[in-house]
């Protein structure tokens, strides 16, 4: 579905070199986590991903298109939330009605079930609502487009702790095997159970990208006594009550996975990639 190929990235001012030389596909029916630390160029991978970003060396392909041509076609398919974003000062059904016709396959019974999820009604003014009500609205508008492609940046910055349970709801609503969702985050905890494709980045390089399936059968994520290293052991650090433990999974036994275990390990040991290559 999407094919990133060998884009290289810099922002002009800066000169600083977001992305050299990277390479990476997302396929429909999943959703991916975008992991990396703040600064390592998550959001524009985003941006680069729907074309408001321009690589200056290789391609971003939707289906074979050019996603930076901007075409009306591919447009459509389509939808980022950033991080930050106005809404028009209008009524939340004006904002709709307005918007909805550029999004084929937009579903008002969608709309109105996420809203739902979120305890808000569709008579609402835009301009009367919170930052956090906003971002809700905002949520559940680009999930009813029911777009091939759903990009979000940092979903969860700003919903307190009953919201970020709400859009894990909402969110489990709108998925399904025709699209594909693309979360960016550096709050694993808020969203990491929704992930079933994971894709790590530090710097201007991709660590390492698997499936959620393929990650608990290489690794087992354990808590051990302190006082008792064992030799099995990949990666370890400490925490309360004794250490985390990254290990080869040799009993065939699944555990949940601890990303930011997981993503410390591929950070400060990178050979521990190749556990998850294909």
């Amino acid at each position: 579905m999407i094919e990133i190929k060998n884009i290289s990235f810099s922002y002009k001012k800066s000169k600083k070199r977001v992305y050299t030389d990277f390479s990476t596909t997302i396929e429909e029916g999943g959703i991916y986590g975008l992991l990396g630390r703040n600064g390592t160029g998550k959001s524009t991978l985003l941006y680069l991903i729907c074309g408001l970003l321009k690589p200056q060396k290789g391609t971003c392909l939707m289906d074979g298109n050019d996603t930076s041509l901007r075409k009306a076609e591919t447009l459509r398919d389509i939808f980022i939330v950033p991080e930050e974003f106005e809404l028009s000062s209008s009524t939340l059904n004006n904002y709709v009605n307005t918007n909805k016709v550029f999004y084929p396959r937009f579903s008002d019974e969608m709309f109105n079930q996420c809203l739902e999820s979120f305890n808000l009604s569709r008579d609402l003014h835009l301009s009367s609502l919170s930052m956090g009500m906003k971002k809700k609205v905002f949520i559940s508008f680009a999930l009813a487009t029911q777009t091939r492609l759903l990009l979000m940046d940092e979903p969860t910055n700003g919903l307190d702790i009953p919201s970020k349970s709400q859009f894990r709801k909402t969110l489990s609503l709108a998925s399904d095997n025709e699209r594909a969702i693309v979360i960016s985050t550096h709050q694993v905890k808020d969203v990491e159970q929704l992930f079933d494709h994971y894709i790590f980045i530090e710097e201007d390089c991709l660590l390492a990208e698997s499936t959620a399936t393929a990650i608990t059968e290489k690794f087992r994520f354990d808590m051990r006594d302190i006082s008792q290293p064992q030799d099995d052991e990949l990666f370890s650090r400490p925490s309360f009550g004794g250490r985390e433990c990254l290990s080869l999974n040799t009993t065939g036994e699944d555990t949940p996975i601890n990303l930011e275990l997981l993503f410390t390990a591929l950070v400060e040991k990178p050979e521990i990639a190749k556990y998850l290559k294909k």
